[in-house]
């Protein structure tokens, strides 16, 4: 068992440099160089981006050890197709906006000291502020829960809200980089995204992705990725050959509904099992 993990920008001394997303990119085809060739990966949400990036990156040079499988949950693959409030923000605000509103320098009492990053209680609240009455209901149902002594549902409130809770800071030129190339310039369904990688600058091109298989999954209800952002992956994945391409839409699921939960459990787990189950076995070249 490998576990990665993100370490909090605020923890982390500027004399460590800065944090791009080019620089999570190279650290996906690490990990999948070093757990490789057998490598199955899914990503959720954000993370979509970088790792078809990523894949696409690895089937242009022809990496042998090209991951055997990508499955990819309510991401933002492109944010033109059914535009959230997410992604609103991010259209109808301009770039410097962003820099000199949700950027700021971390506290003195910190080791990332001075460090710019997009602090995690900036998130939290935007996330919060989207959908309140929900928050609410959440809670008050919660407190009636352990009035009744229902801990069962109680300690499921508990579970969501530990993990829901757990923000952290973000390099500011990981967060301007998203904001710029993923949600304002759309660079990877336009097909104009270079990315640095080992001593060259390459363009990201799904089309090269010929033996990774894809499978892409929506909730019927995601309020963050809205329907169709995700599936375009299939579009542009487009030398794949059929067979190998799937999509799933989790009708009555919002967003956090396609990875947790019941749904999860019951419709949506079962099918990527099986999805990675028949793909054991590398795509011819």
């Amino acid at each position: 068992v490998y576990i990665t993990d993100w370490v909090d920008a605020r923890s982390v001394p500027i004399s460590h440099g800065p944090f791009h997303l080019h620089d999570y990119i190279a650290y996906i085809i690490e990990f999948i160089r070093h757990l490789g060739p057998d490598v199955h990966l899914v990503s959720v949400c954000q993370p979509t981006v970088p790792v078809l990036a990523a894949v696409s990156i690895m089937a242009t040079i022809d990496d042998p050890k090209q991951p055997l499988s990508m499955t990819m949950m309510g991401g933002p693959i492109d944010t033109r197709k059914s535009p959230t409030e997410v992604n609103n923000l991010a259209t109808n605000h301009s770039f410097e906006w962003f820099k000199m509103n949700v950027i700021h320098p971390v506290p003195s009492k910190y080791p990332g000291a001075g460090r710019r990053v997009y602090p995690g209680f900036l998130q939290h609240a935007g996330f919060v502020a989207m959908n309140p009455d929900r928050h609410v209901n959440s809670h008050w149902d919660f407190y009636k829960n352990l009035i009744r002594g229902d801990l069962d549902d109680a300690d499921a409130h508990r579970k969501f809200y530990d993990e829901y809770n757990a923000v952290l800071d973000l390099p500011a030129e990981y967060y301007l980089d998203t904001i710029r190339i993923v949600f304002k310039e759309f660079h990877l369904p336009r097909g104009i995204w270079d990315v640095p990688f080992e001593g060259k600058t390459i363009r990201v091109n799904p089309a090269d992705i010929r033996r990774t298989a894809l499978m892409t999954i929506e909730g019927e209800l995601d309020d963050i990725s809205g329907i169709g952002q995700t599936r375009a992956a299939h579009d542009l994945c487009a030398n794949l050959p059929a067979e190998h391409h799937r999509h799933l839409e989790a009708r009555g699921a919002g967003h956090y509904g396609i990875f947790s939960g019941r749904r999860w459990r019951e419709i949506i787990y079962p099918q990527v099992r099986e999805f990675i189950g028949k793909h054991r076995e590398r795509i011819p070249a």
